[in-house]
């Protein structure tokens, strides 16, 4: 099952896409990342939202290899799906099981009693980055909309 096109623009939306580099920490660039989804008003209280995702990442990492990060949560401190992007350079240690770097990262929150959703949505995500040519053009992206056309696409 995918995500439909309408529901991936819902999700994830200009101001949810930086092309600011993320702090070189992981518990930073968590919180780098949940910024912005504060900033676009996604998140109705940040707090709540942050011990969420630091609490998934102590269950086992979200470096999920080839590297790509998705730090994630259910929380109720988000009134819908939400999706925030951003890349490193030198890339950031996420735990993954290959030991590469995460140089592209993925936060995704859903509301607590979202679980079919967070489970679509990580699934749709996942297997959308497997493919070389999408994680290539994530990483050549010079613009915000080149990065959400090419998310869009890939997971539709």
């Amino acid at each position: 099952m995918t995500v439909s096109e309408p529901e991936i623009d819902a999700v994830l939306t200009p101001e949810l896409i930086t092309l600011e580099e993320p702090p070189a920490e992981k518990a930073a660039a968590i919180e780098f990342l949940l910024d912005r989804a504060v900033d676009a008003g996604r998140v109705t209280d940040r707090e709540a939202a942050l011990e969420a995702l630091l609490a998934r990442e102590e269950e086992t990492t979200t470096g999920v290899g080839m590297g790509i990060g998705i730090p994630h949560a259910k929380t109720d401190a988000v009134a819908e799906p939400t999706i925030v992007f951003a890349r490193s350079s030198a890339g950031i240690d996420f735990d993954a099981m290959d030991d590469q770097p995460a140089t592209l990262l993925f936060l995704l929150l859903v509301p607590a009693e979202g679980g079919e959703e967070h489970l679509e949505l990580l699934s749709s995500l996942s297997r959308a980055l497997m493919h070389d040519d999408v994680r290539e053009r994530l990483h050549e992206a010079d613009s915000k909309a080149a990065i959400e056309e090419t998310i869009t696409e890939a997971v539709a």
